[in-house]
């Protein structure tokens, strides 16, 4: 069984990790955007140009059949037919050049809306690695997934289509009150003043919107999560005949899901009647205004018709406004929470002046100096000790689930950093050491003996990628590997599939064994890595790890105390504590913890 860290197992409710509400600077959204934003400027300027023209090309159409009521039907009443042909003329050509402007801005908004989104995808995925083991045990892989995917998504509607919706409407909305003023100043002020209350209606859907649409983004990653541990966990799925509260816990989900979407739809419906309500009253009150003053002689009948097709135009887009602003507070909420974790600093950030470990062959020292560890959550796991393993020495590490072995394990793989005090590799501090050196120096074999999708050589030589094949055989033969890899269909170049679901547990372990033992570490970490193999496999491996060993430091955290066989030196652990240290075979002779573990043990093989 793994050694599970003695860190609590419930969380404030307060806690951000649980609320999914990563906190960012303030700003930080805005910040982000424009960062995407800024390797395109450029092209963001020429779409900008484009959509300006092709704007003005529009709002042109209004103006020519105003005049062709005022001046072309007269004249071509009186046998002068070059007005209304010169209008003919323009009409359509401004109709052609919006046509092939709006082709060409939404071609290169579409350039910039995927280079945008790879570039986000990229820095979600880079940032995500570089955060520590602790983060990702608080932080799930399906809200990862859903920050990628999902929010990723959001952006890409308003990218796509929000943003040429922005840029319409303000241009629209800027140019047609220009127009009309300049038609007649009094119907300009009833289309200016009507701004007023649409204004009021956008901030209050605005706030609620944004409320609504980052519970949706919450709910939605809650959806993700929930279908991927329940994939990922298929087997304790059907063994324990979980489908039926699965199911339960899943519908209750969905239905917050469904509640969000509802609620978006909701306040989009609210906004939409409000702003047509006030569209409507503005030009029937123009129109009956404007009826009277043409009749009154003091507006021509032109500059009315004129006036009436502007305001259709200046309201119609209300909608589109809407539909903008339905994908900016969709993409806002969901800006937000990337913002918020690639906020996240590292557990374990890498240093800005890196040291190299000094030349050596062989094994390495290891210190532990006043070392003392505790989980951000709180309490305490290892309390203050120190420790020094000299190079070339195996050490067996033992103690009940929950001592803090593989704590222990962890702080000297440095997936995490020690609250206190500092852990030494031949002298240097580890959070000096850059990422890379340390990762050449210190391997960790874990139970678990994750295998990624890929052939068995692919995954034996990823600690070594430029291994050749005959080095990649020979690590698998000196682990005992070697005999069930050439009897699979293609032996070597056979695909283990997804997490190495194609070979058994313990023919991953010696998979992962192979790897490590490829990699050639001055300092190799077993953490319960002999736990899952059959009573041959285990002998196989325990009669490599005598020459595999030889020569490295090692650091064996063990539940069966036939692998400790191997050790020079065994520790045993006890809330967080060593409380044993000595040769296994002096321990064994005493009547201390270790002589009552090895006891037991020995009874357990009897029974």
């Amino acid at each position: 069984m793994t050694d599970t860290p003695a860190e609590p197992t419930h969380e404030s409710p307060a806690d951000p990790f649980d609320r999914d509400d990563l906190p960012a600077p303030r700003g930080a959204t805005g910040a982000l955007l424009r960062d995407l934003l800024s390797t395109h400027r450029t092209r963001v300027v020429i779409a900008t140009l484009i959509l300006l023209v092709k704007e003005a090309a529009v709002q042109a159409g209004p103006l020519l059949v105003a005049y062709a009521i005022d001046r072309g039907v007269p004249a071509f009443r009186a046998g002068d037919h070059g007005p209304v042909i010169a209008v003919a003329i323009g009409y359509l050509l401004c109709a052609t050049l919006s046509g092939v402007l709006q082709y060409a801005f939404v071609r290169g908004a579409a350039r910039i809306n995927q280079d945008v989104l790879l570039d986000l995808r990229g820095r979600i995925f880079r940032h995500a690695q570089l955060l520590s083991v602790d983060f990702h045990e608080r932080y799930t892989s399906g809200r990862l997934i859903s920050r990628s995917t999902t929010d990723v998504e959001s952006l890409r509607e308003l990218l796509s289509e929000g943003l040429q919706e922005l840029i319409g409407v303000v241009l629209s909305f800027a140019s047609i009150s220009l127009v009309l003023l300049w038609l007649d100043w009094g119907i300009g002020a009833v289309a200016v003043a009507s701004f007023v209350p649409l204004h009021l209606l956008i901030r209050l859907y605005r706030r609620r919107a944004g409320e609504v649409y980052s519970e949706r983004s919450t709910a939605i990653a809650g959806v993700i999560v929930k279908f991927a541990e329940t994939m990922n966990g298929i087997r304790p799925v059907r063994a324990f005949r979980r489908e039926r509260a699965n199911d339960e816990e899943f519908a209750v989900l969905n239905h917050r899901h469904e509640r969000s979407n509802g609620d978006a739809l909701l306040e989009m419906a609210r906004y939409v009647v409000g702003s047509r309500l006030v569209a409507n009253t503005a030009v029937a009150g123009m129109c009956l205004w404007g009826a009277y003053r043409v009749a009154d002689g003091t507006l021509e009948l032109g500059v009315l018709a004129a006036a009436v097709l502007y305001m259709r135009r200046l309201y119609d887009p209300i909608d589109r406004l809407g539909m903008f602003l339905n994908s900016y507070e969709s993409a806002a909420a969901s800006l937000a929470k990337i913002a918020g974790l690639l906020a996240q600093e590292p557990g374990v950030p890498e240093t800005t002046a890196p040291r190299e470990l000094p030349a050596r062959q062989g094994g390495r020292e290891i210190t532990f100096e006043k070392v003392g560890f505790a989980y951000r959550t709180g309490g305490e796991v290892l309390p203050r000790f120190d420790l020094t393993i000299p190079a070339g020495q195996t050490v067996a590490v033992v103690g009940a689930t929950g001592a803090g072995k593989s704590t222990l394990a962890k702080l000297l793989a440095r997936f995490y950093d020690p609250t206190e005090g500092r852990v030494r590799l031949d002298g240097v501090d580890l959070r000096d050491l850059a990422t890379a050196e340390l990762r050449r120096g210190v391997v960790m074999v874990t139970q678990e003996a994750f295998l990624f999708s890929g052939t068995v050589a692919d995954n034996i030589a990823i600690g070594r990628p430029e291994a050749t094949r005959a080095e990649i055989e020979g690590a698998a033969k000196a682990i005992g590997a070697h005999d069930f890899i050439a009897s699979l269909p293609d032996g070597y170049d056979t695909d283990v599939r997804k997490r190495g679901g194609r070979i058994s547990a313990g023919q991953r372990q010696l998979v992962a064994f192979a790897r490590a033992l490829l990699a050639d570490p001055a300092v190799l970490i077993l953490d319960e890595a002999t736990s899952s193999l059959d009573v041959p496999g285990e002998r196989a491996v325990q009669r490599a790890m005598d020459t595999v060993l030889a020569g490295r430091t090692a650091v064996v955290i063990a539940h069966r105390l036939s692998t400790v066989e191997v050790a020079d030196r065994v520790l045993v652990m006890e809330g967080g504590r060593i409380v044993e240290d000595g040769h296994p075979a002096t321990l064994v002779r005493g009547e201390g913890h270790y002589a009552g573990l090895h006891q037991a043990w020995r009874e357990s093989l009897v029974g």
